[in-house]
């Protein structure tokens, strides 16, 4: 099961989540949330594995992303 632990509101904003959280050994899912019709616009939301929601959390906040 995958939780939702950061929602980026751009695509560059996704990528630079990914990249960290994925350097930091996590299993990373990114999900375009709320797309306008054609899949254009929306967030995307950052999912890691449940198990691992916590500390990618704590990483997210030692490098000053909040949820």
């Amino acid at each position: 099961m995958w939780k939702v632990v950061y929602i980026a509101q751009t695509k560059e904003n996704a990528q630079e989540i990914k990249e960290l959280l994925t350097n930091n050994g996590f299993l990373i899912q990114v999900n375009v949330a709320g797309a306008k019709k054609g899949g254009q616009g929306g967030a995307y939301e950052i999912s890691v594995p449940y198990s691992e929601a916590e500390d990618a959390y704590e990483v997210l906040c030692e490098n000053r992303f909040r949820a």
